[in-house]
């Protein structure tokens, strides 16, 4: 059974990590930075009034998801280094109902001289 939307969220913004995403050979030899803003739609309800850690997740835990699906596969796009994360979020953790997750690159190959290319998906967690 769904549980009713509150809006609650879990969030972990400007989280850092150095990869060797993209198009570009060099992108591909190099690497680059790249950082992810992430919110979590989860039911905080529990633990809001019992003050228990064993009735939430635990973002510790998320970003050790985050971390490995950024790690483990090279991806051509950031759209699809957003999608490995969202999926291997929703597989790890069952209370989380849908996410928002940005993906930024501020060394982007293209003559800017400030700034930073990002994308954004927004997931719903898959229904059976």
């Amino acid at each position: 059974m769904a549980m009713p939307f509150t809006g609650d969220r879990i969030i972990l913004k400007d989280l850092g990590f150095y990869g060797y995403h993209g198009l570009m050979l060099e992108e591909k030899a190099l690497g680059q930075r790249f950082f992810i803003d992430l919110e979590c739609g989860v039911d905080l309800s529990g633990p809001a009034l019992t003050d228990s850690i064993g009735r939430t997740v635990s973002y510790a835990d998320i970003y050790d998801v985050v971390k490995a699906a950024f790690d483990t596969r090279r991806m051509h796009l950031i759209e699809a280094v957003a999608q490995n994360i969202v999926d291997a979020i929703f597989q790890s953790f069952q209370d989380v109902n849908w996410i928002i997750i940005r993906v930024r690159k501020p060394e982007a190959p293209i003559a800017m001289v400030r700034g930073e290319a990002a994308i954004e998906l927004h997931r719903q967690r898959p229904t059976a």
